[in-house]
């Protein structure tokens, strides 16, 4: 339990939004993914400041990773991710970079990135002719690694990717686990030297652990209750509908 002096003062319902949050978040990571993204206006406003929250955020994002590598490490197809790697690197790059930026210029810029990769998406699953092209690593991966760093929003681009692999839904989530776990390790010394964690984020994120690991257990029963199709279906669905929030 944290010091109780390191406790931020919040509403209850900035407590509730919180909570939602984290919940979605642990949701995400085992089982839905398009879902962890609507956390990130829902951290605005528990919040109230749009780039603090990446901070508040993230370690929220790693503890669901943990529980999300170890219920799916037997599943992720880890061969997928080589490819893309180089590119999330240079992406992250871009993205610390562009951290001193405006939040309002950042936040649309990454919802425009993400609604052309679902454009590029649905083009390939409608048109047969393109369907059989393997997608190119590149696009993804700097899309990836700059929205993941500006705005803990790299889960559609990501979820857009693996759908273009036709992995199965259990490699799928494993594989989103994984790469997810790397990148988010990766960004906190990033997020360290702009000075986006505080004692009282820390402290916020340490009471959220249990709502994480409730919305976990909650995507572990529903990936299990879900055919191939509706899982594709719904990623595709949450993806469009969560980046339209980022233009808010």
């Amino acid at each position: 339990m944290p010091d109780l002096s390191l406790i931020p003062h919040l509403s209850a319902f900035q407590w509730l939004l919180g909570a939602v949050c984290a919940f979605m978040v642990g949701v995400a990571k085992t089982g839905v993914p398009g879902v962890g993204i609507l956390a990130i206006p829902l951290m605005v406003l528990a919040v109230g400041d749009a780039r603090q929250s990446a901070g508040w955020l993230l370690p929220v994002l790693c503890t669901a990773d943990v529980f999300a590598v170890f219920y799916w490490r037997r599943h992720a197809a880890a061969g997928r991710l080589f490819s893309l790697l180089p590119w999330v690197v240079a992406g992250m790059a871009l993205g610390a970079a562009a951290l001193s930026l405006n939040e309002r210029i950042l936040r649309p810029g990454v919802g425009f990135i993400v609604l052309l990769m679902l454009g590029a998406y649905l083009r390939r699953r409608l048109r047969p002719d393109t369907a059989s092209r393997p997608a190119h690593p590149a696009p993804y991966g700097v899309s990836a690694g700059f929205a993941t760093t500006v705005a803990n929003a790299a889960g559609p681009v990501m979820n857009l990717y693996l759908l273009s692999k036709n992995l199965p839904k259990e490699e799928f989530v494993a594989t989103g686990a994984w790469f997810f776990f790397i990148v988010n390790l990766a960004k906190v010394p990033i997020y360290i030297w702009h000075g986006l964690f505080s004692a009282k984020s820390l402290a916020f994120d340490v009471l959220m652990v249990p709502a994480v690991l409730a919305g976990a257990l909650t995507g572990r029963w529903v990936v299990n209750r879900i055919s191939p199709a509706v899982f594709e279906t719904s990623v595709v669905a949450l993806t469009a509908i969560s980046t339209l929030l980022l233009f808010r």
